[in-house]
């Protein structure tokens, strides 16, 4: 059951209690009450475009699900913000509708995050003291311009190229131009501060900031210097399967107990246990990652190297490749008339079976993995008086499934062999279109979850292993069945020659 929903900013704090690391004798014994019983979960997946929440059964199942929406704001010179109290009040109101809804009682909390998106708050208070820079924010290229020598110094201790996605670019640009009081983390750690208390963030969220030493697990003092934070001021890193502390924010007290990154959460859902499985996420951007183990893999191939997730004090690595636009291009394409809904990819004009000249290259908001290039900007080539509504349309979809090929491939670099398959979640795999296209392109099967809601489900199942309610990640994930997988139609030469022509025209573009 989905409802839309809004609500006004909400600056009243639950009743949470303050919590050490790891989990305190005084939530103890609800940690033991939620061992003994089946654990469901409320897992909440805080997004760009909106904040899910869902109650979780023992097996996986859904038992109600509400979303609501939020409203990122374009502002000049790249920038993309978000108001953290709308984020607040989305969460607040998601969970507490999933739960009415579900009518069941809930034995753990999980959390799913943005990854890189930032602001600066009051530890005291909780009071945001600026809004919420998204990932997509740009304005940080000026940093990363400025500190360019350091970039391979940086990428060797943290496994990240230098470039404004990150946190940390983000971090000292803020603190430039907004404001230097209080402390200054991703959003995560701000929503769990408000849940809790607790001042923590978990290790793959961390791996994403360009502040954590890659091969430790821990904030780099180097790293930190660089971009001129005091590692006193972070908070502390911990497993993502942790109870960090109590919320009461959704009716009766629960622990809080599986935290990650959105990406690494949907990774985890997707079972990509061993080296080599990967998944790709089409939602407002595309993130392909993909597992390597115990031992992180530092990327030759342009990817960014980071953590999967931290269980038990055991590590596990992964790849990540992204592409900014994919969701927000088929929403811009809505915005200028082009299409009248997402479902339109899938008109006739969409089809397979319409095919012309021209190219689109989705860097609405720069270029990602493996390029790099944030100055880079979305291009249409190959246009003619012959060009057609139709053309673009499936213009759009070869890009974005071009941009995803080149990706994979990268991680097949790196990792000394192919991908063998791509397990697939978000809302944009509903496209049959864009799916048999992305199949074609890669040359290999491509695997729907038959839940696009993998995100959540991966927290809900962290959630439960960080309460007890199962014993392996294999358990906590449960039952995971794709609904279609969708074979390559086209030749091997043939999707050479469209990624190559593909290839072609980014390359021309970064230079634009």
């Amino acid at each position: 059951m989905f409802h839309s929903l809004q609500m006004a900013p909400h600056t009243t704090r639950p009743r949470g209690r303050r919590q050490s690391v790891p989990a305190s004798r005084q939530f103890a014994s609800a940690l033991q009450r939620a061992y003994l019983r089946a654990v469901h979960v409320l897992a909440i997946d805080q997004g760009t475009s909106s904040t899910k929440a869902l109650v979780v059964a023992p097996a996986g199942d859904i038992l109600a699900l509400a979303e609501v929406a939020v409203h990122p704001k374009i502002v000049d010179g790249g920038g993309v913000e978000q108001d953290p109290e709308e984020l607040w009040a989305s969460i607040l109101t998601a969970g507490r509708q999933a739960v009415a809804h579900a009518a069941v009682p809930i034995n753990a909390v999980g959390l799913a995050n943005q990854g890189e998106t930032i602001l600066a708050w009051d530890r005291s208070s909780g009071a945001p003291l600026s809004t919420a820079l998204s990932w997509q924010d740009r304005r940080a290229t000026e940093v990363c311009e400025r500190l360019r020598p350091q970039a391979e110094s940086l990428r060797a201790l943290t496994g990240l190229p230098l470039d404004p996605y990150f946190a940390a670019p983000k971090i000292a640009w803020l603190r430039a131009h907004v404001t230097r009081d209080g402390v200054c983390t991703t959003t995560d750690t701000w929503l769990l501060h408000r849940l809790t208390g607790a001042f923590v963030t978990d290790a793959a969220t961390a791996s994403r900031t360009l502040l954590m030493d890659l091969s430790s697990g821990r904030w780099s003092p180097r790293a930190c210097s660089v971009f001129g934070v005091d590692p006193e001021s972070l908070p502390t890193i911990t497993g993502c399967a942790e109870a960090i502390g109590e919320t009461s924010a959704f009716g009766a007290t629960a622990p809080v107990a599986g935290h990650a990154v959105d990406q690494q959460a949907a990774l985890f859902a997707q079972a990509c246990f061993d080296r080599g499985e990967a998944k790709c996420t089409y939602g407002t951007g595309a993130f392909l990652l993909a597992t390597t183990g115990a031992q992180p893999t530092r990327s030759g191939a342009g990817l960014a190297t980071c953590v999967a997730w931290r269980l038990g004090g055991e590590t596990t690595y992964c790849l990540d490749g992204q592409v900014y636009t994919v969701g927000a291009a088929v929403n811009w394409l809505q915005r200028i008339g082009v299409i009248n809904d997402p479902s339109d990819l899938d008109s006739s004009e969409g089809d397979s079976s319409h095919r012309s000249d021209v190219v689109f290259v989705p860097a609405l908001a720069g270029l990602a993995a493996p390029f790099w290039r944030p100055a880079a900007r979305g291009s249409f080539v190959g246009l003619s008086l012959a060009t057609q509504r139709g053309d673009l349309i499936r213009a759009v979809i070869d890009g974005i499934a071009a941009q995803v090929a080149w990706l994979a491939r990268a991680a097949g670099d790196d990792l000394g062999r192919p991908l063998s398959r791509l397990r697939v979640d978000g809302g944009l795999t509903r496209s049959r279109v864009l799916m048999q296209t992305q199949a074609d392109l890669l040359q290999i099967p491509i695997e729907v979850s038959a839940s696009p809601h993998a995100t959540a489900l991966g927290v809900a199942a962290l959630a439960r292993l960080g309460v007890g309610g199962a014993k392996t990640p294999a358990e906590a994930v449960g039952r995971r069945a794709a609904v279609v997988t969708y074979e390559p139609h086209l030749s091997s030469d043939e999707a050479a020659a469209r990624l190559r022509r593909w290839h072609d025209v980014a390359t021309a573009t970064m230079v634009l």
